[in-house]
């Protein structure tokens, strides 16, 4: 979207969020199974044009069958982690052949969806201080959600 020529003019924050506020209704209306004459009374009441609205659900139509299915395959509840491995790699040298002697961890996160049993595993690599960071966000997360079971 950033490299259309016909939206140069306008402010990348602002391309940003109207994107994500045309997503958000789309997936929104997907989620509902709203009908056009709903999406349409959404629409006129965000102040849109008549024209822009007959436009958006024109393609909102001819999109909907593949959205429904779309969003009848990513499920109803969250990944939940079953298990997690992880490990330490050291890289000696780089494509360039110079030596780089940089240490990574490999992590692989084992999901499970309760709507439709397991997943593929989640992998990622990180540096030691990004695993920290993570470790002890997990921590702060583990807290916050102590105290608000004590609560």
């Amino acid at each position: 979207i950033l490299d259309d020529p016909d939206l140069k003019d306008i402010d990348p924050t602002v391309l940003k969020h109207c994107h994500a506020a045309a997503a958000t209704c789309i997936l929104e209306a997907g989620k509902q199974k709203a009908d056009v004459s709903a999406i349409s009374t959404c629409l006129e009441d965000c102040k849109l044009d008549k024209e822009r609205i007959e436009q958006f659900c024109t393609e909102y139509q001819k999109n909907k069958d593949a959205l429904e299915i779309l969003l009848g395959s990513i499920g109803r509840s969250p990944l939940h982690i079953t298990d997690v491995s992880w490990r330490l790699e050291y890289q000696i040298k780089s494509n360039q052949l110079h030596k780089t002697y940089q240490p990574s961890y490999l992590v692989t996160l084992n999901v499970e969806n309760s709507d439709s049993g397991s997943h593929p595993d989640v992998s990622f690599t990180c540096t030691m201080e990004q695993l920290q960071d993570l470790v002890g966000k997990l921590k702060d997360a583990a807290k916050s959600l102590e105290r608000a079971t004590q609560m």
